[in-house]
């Protein structure tokens, strides 16, 4: 029924087009004051009319295909219910793990930075850019002269902070020892260990001297901004001298003024 209707229509339509392009014609043809306004509204209205069925024809038969894709044959509820929860459950996962892999990103993104040596460094030494540093026990591993007269160890684990103050301050670094071979066997272990061509650290910059009382005089001389030593009572007469001290221990004393810090190594306390 609804192709009979479809045919009917498309005759319809072609015989209006005939219609239209007689009318039309014979219009054109005639001059313009024989124009009679009642021939035109009249094509106009049949326009219209033409129109509006087309319109309503096309409702219906839009209204049949719904109804026919309603009656279709459906799969069987369990059917349904078996692929619903198979989507669901392949969401779910895929949703999961996506919220996985966003969580891993935020935690990622949010996880706070560990500085670098170079920043600890100068973060630590504040406006420091002078600093005068005892060797024994902070800088080499022997612990008194005597030891230095048959051998200087740099510790290795001091190494990459002593080349970052290097590139940050002018360090001097000091020491006490009995006899010119000690200061020599210091000079090739400083050497051994890359500080005077890594580092900013040159030998004129390496002092001895016979005395606590020399070394101290040393300090005083250089007017560093941090100064670094083992002997508390070198730490205790500077301290009215020196903006800041750091004193290395290895019971970790506590501070005895507000301007001397302590800590049992030097990386220790960069670290």
């Amino acid at each position: 029924m609804a192709d009979s209707s479809k045919e009917e229509f498309v005759q319809l339509i072609k015989r209006f087009g005939a219609y239209l392009t007689i009318k039309m014609s014979n219009l054109f043809t005639t001059s313009l004051h024989h124009r009679s306004s009642r021939s035109v509204g009249a094509l106009v209205g049949f326009a219209i009319a033409i129109v509006f069925i087309w319109r309503l024809l096309r409702t219906s038969t839009g209204h049949q295909r719904r109804q026919r894709k309603r009656q279709a044959p459906t799969p069987s509820g369990s059917s349904i219910n078996t692929q619903s929860n198979a989507v669901m459950l392949s969401s779910g996962l895929s949703s999961s793990s996506e919220d996985s892999k966003a969580q891993n990103v935020i935690d990622e993104f949010f996880q706070p930075i560990k500085p670098t040596v170079g920043q600890l460094v100068r973060q630590k030494l504040s406006d420091g850019r002078k600093i005068t540093c005892r060797l024994l026990g902070v800088i080499i591993e022997e612990s008194s002269p005597e030891e230095l007269q048959k051998h200087a160890t740099v510790r290795s684990s001091v190494l990459e902070v002593l080349l970052e103050i290097t590139k940050f301050c002018d360090i001097y670094l000091m020491e006490r020892i009995l006899d010119d071979e000690s200061g020599e066997k210091v000079l090739l272990a400083l050497d051994n260990a890359g500080i005077f061509t890594s580092g900013g650290l040159v030998k004129d910059k390496v002092l001895f001297c016979s005395t606590e009382i020399g070394r101290s005089s040393f300090v005083r001389q250089l007017e560093p901004d941090w100064h670094i030593d083992t002997n508390p009572e070198i730490i205790s007469q500077l301290a009215r001298f020196i903006k800041y001290q750091l004193h290395i221990s290895a019971s970790r004393p506590e501070r005895t003024a507000s301007n001397v810090f302590s800590s049992t190594s030097l990386e220790q306390f960069f670290g």
